[in-house]
């Protein structure tokens, strides 16, 4: 008849430390993990610098550049904040920045078989332009300012299988841009349209001013294909004529667009 391990109390104990420490690790994980989690997801073109907190519930300072090896860098002001709640369903996250959000947006996170779902609050929420300088080419050149309001509607991005799925709709409005490249003061307010679909869509009007932008395209094979044209107000011309030149290839008065 064998006897009872005399190891059995011990073994408990260490895999109930074990599991402690797991749980610890989980539950206090430092927010700079997020912080390098989302470096890396995002090809080193957004960093939350100065995280402080969990990663459930902390802060950082939120930072745009042109990616790895780029020297483009611009912070927004103030910190962002953020609270994660897990659930059975996946969880929520719930973003506010001290500078440009009225009120705190939430976004919920659900796994999905072979993908994942993330839909977002309708928001409305308003940004400094000069953020994107950060962003590189061909912003760190036109380094625009003015105010960027953007705000969705039932917006919810769905990857499954390596195909990404829009729907509900996105619409940022550019507001009284200026750029140092033009005289012009403001040169003009804008609105880009972004609706999903099959096929999602991005749609570029103005809604006022004196360099005049247009365009549509679509998302075909997760590519997008845009075509679009800058032109001036016939008085301006000349004032704009450089920033016609990097917006894209001239056609006389004109400068085309075209990506993809």
């Amino acid at each position: 008849m064998s006897r009872p391990s005399t190891h059995t109390p011990w073994g408990i104990a260490t895999a109930g430390l074990a599991l402690g420490c797991l749980v610890s690790a989980m539950v206090f994980a430092p927010a700079r993990w997020l912080a390098h989690w989302v470096q890396t997801l995002s090809l080193g073109q957004v960093v939350l610098s100065d995280a402080r907190g969990t990663v459930w519930r902390g802060s950082a300072r939120l930072t745009l550049t042109g990616g790895v090896g780029s020297h483009d860098a611009s912070t927004l002001p103030g910190r962002l904040a953020w609270v994660v709640s897990p659930s059975l369903s996946g969880g929520n996250v719930q973003l506010q920045a001290d500078c440009c959000m009225p009120q705190a947006t939430m976004a919920h996170i659900q796994p999905l078989w072979g993908g994942l779902q993330v839909s977002l609050a309708d928001h409305r929420s308003q940004w400094p332009a000069q953020l994107l300088a950060g962003l590189g080419t061909p912003w760190n050149t036109i380094l625009a300012q003015g105010d960027l309001v953007l705000s969705t509607r039932e917006l919810a991005i769905t990857h499954v299988a390596g195909r990404l799925l829009l729907t509900g709709q996105a619409q940022l409005d550019i507001m009284n841009m200026s750029s140092h490249l033009s005289t012009v003061r403001p040169m003009g307010s804008y609105r880009v349209t972004l609706t999903g679909g099959a096929s999602p869509t991005l749609t570029l009007a103005t809604l006022q001013g004196s360099l005049q932008l247009s365009g549509s395209g679509q998302w075909v094979g997760g590519k997008l294909r845009f075509n679009g044209e800058a032109s001036a107000l016939p008085d301006h011309l000349d004032a704009l004529s450089n920033l016609l030149n990097i917006i894209g290839k001239r056609n006389g008065p004109r400068a085309m667009i075209k990506v993809g």
